[in-house]
């Protein structure tokens, strides 16, 4: 799954991440968006909160029933500033990019892209899977230290997975740090992502020193009394040591925390940059198809991109 983002989800302005508070649960819903052929629902970013930490996107994708030869459906595309990190927990998706890579992801595996200064791919029916599919896509914003270097692709089959006490359930460190456990895909910048599969009520463990939030793909969990359903994304702050989640029934969320991120951001389309003149030249770039940003080896057409709403507009700012 990849974008667009536009101005519904969060204005495109230079503009701080919304800044984090002590321990809270802030429940904003979701916007429903199509993205190729599959219906999403978006948690990040919204109005007043455009990062945790440096994830600044999540769409959560599915359930939807795809065939051999039609799925996401998504031709390719660009991005800079930015780690795409794709989670499937049914289902398979085919991603290709200006790199060479050719990955199908299965459920329990994490596909990892890095824009840095410019990267496309495509996301595609596999050619061999009929069922359904779910799962949730996420960006990372790269940092400056990063985010103008060279592409890169991973693929991790095997990720740490540990029990929660008591029965309760499992949890799967997607990427960064969660408790003694460490994910192997790269991060940037002090990062958390966990994928808790909850059977029952549970604790699970925090850093004082990151902001953390909660996207429900299943189920039903409420925090200090606050019910977090599907299509709802909880906000809880950071200067907590612990969650305590009460699991009214069965549920699969995943876990986004990390240090607050410092710099301010702009997200137009595919793209996270810091200035308009950033968007403006990648978004020049991929219109002419110069080769910043590679070739796709994919039968699906190229997405092409409307212009940024300021120069349509004349908005300089």
């Amino acid at each position: 799954m990849s974008g667009p983002v536009g101005t519904v989800d969060a204005p495109p302005a230079l503009a701080d991440a919304g800044h984090p508070t002590a321990p809270c649960v802030e429940v904003g819903e979701s916007r429903e968006e199509t993205v190729g052929r599959i219906r999403v629902r978006r948690a990040l970013p919204r109005r007043g909160r455009r990062t945790v930490g440096a994830w600044c996107f999540a769409d959560h994708m599915g359930p939807a029933d795809v065939t051999e030869n039609s799925g996401l459906d998504i031709g390719p595309h660009p991005h800079i500033g930015l780690q795409t990190v794709t989670w499937l927990t049914d289902g398979q998706v085919l991603h290709r990019d200006s790199l060479g890579s050719e990955q199908v992801i299965r459920p329990g595996q994490l596909n990892l892209m890095t824009a840095g200064g410019g990267v496309s791919h495509a996301e595609e029916a596999t050619g061999h899977y009929r069922g359904v599919l779910e799962g949730i896509q996420l960006w990372v914003a790269l940092p400056e230290s990063t985010r103008h270097g060279p592409a890169a692709f991973e693929h991790h089959t095997e990720l740490p997975r540990t029990d929660l006490d008591g029965g309760a359930g499992a949890a799967t460190v997607l990427v960064g740090d969660f408790g003694r456990l460490s994910g192997p895909a790269r991060h940037d910048t002090p990062l958390t992502g966990v994928d808790l599969d909850l059977r029952s009520s549970a604790t699970v463990p925090l850093r004082t020193d990151f902001e953390y939030a909660l996207v429900v793909l299943e189920g039903a969990v409420a925090v200090h009394g606050r019910p977090l359903r599907p299509g709802r994304l909880g906000y809880l702050g950071e200067g907590r040591e612990e969650l305590h989640l009460q699991v009214r029934e069965p549920a699969r969320a995943i876990l986004l925390g990390g240090e607050p991120f410092p710099e301010p951001i702009v997200m137009w389309w595919n793209f996270v940059g810091r200035t308009r003149a950033e968007i403006d030249a990648a978004h020049a770039s991929w219109t002419a198809q110069d080769d910043r940003f590679g070739r796709v080896r994919s039968s699906l057409p190229l997405i092409p991109a409307k212009a940024p709403f300021w120069q349509r507009t004349g908005d300089g700012r």
